[in-house]
């Protein structure tokens, strides 16, 4: 997996102050997409286990307490992506008590793959379906569309 961005501290990506990773990879490739530089699952750098050492280190950090990790992009749920994606997830749940987790994604929750829907079981707070630029509204809180959802798990 890839990533093009990272915000060890972020407070517009959920609730609270969070971790923040933009993960490379998209197929809906939506109209108007504000992040067509992730769309490639190559763009942006390799996801390796010292930056997946950081995150969990940043999530724990003392000085400035982190309500949670956000998973956005991209897509998390690109099929490339899945793999990192679900043993990221996991580990935040083991070894950073507490924290919660939101995913952004393209899909819908009816259509995900038996491996997407295995990521859901770590995920607090789900945000699906793609961003429709004809339904874009500045007011949505989490969503840049109406038709996107906000699944609390």
């Amino acid at each position: 997996m890839n990533y093009s961005q990272y915000y060890p501290v972020d407070v517009i990506n959920g609730t609270g102050t969070r971790c923040t990773i933009f993960v490379s990879g998209c197929v809906h490739q939506c109209r108007g997409c504000y992040n067509k530089s992730t769309w490639s699952p190559d763009s942006g750098h390799l996801f390796d286990q010292d930056f997946e050492n950081q995150i969990i280190k940043d999530l724990n950090d003392s000085r400035i307490k982190k309500q949670g990790l956000s998973l956005s992009g991209g897509d998390p749920l690109h099929p490339s992506n899945l793999e990192a994606v679900l043993q990221l997830v996991q580990r935040v749940k083991k070894e950073c008590l507490n924290k919660d987790i939101w995913l952004w994604t393209g899909y819908k929750i009816e259509e995900l793959s038996r491996l997407q829907q295995e990521i859901l079981a770590y995920i607090d707070v789900l945000i699906d379906g793609k961003f429709i630029q004809e339904l874009a509204d500045p007011n949505l809180v989490w969503r840049g569309s109406s038709n996107q959802i906000v699944h609390y798990l």
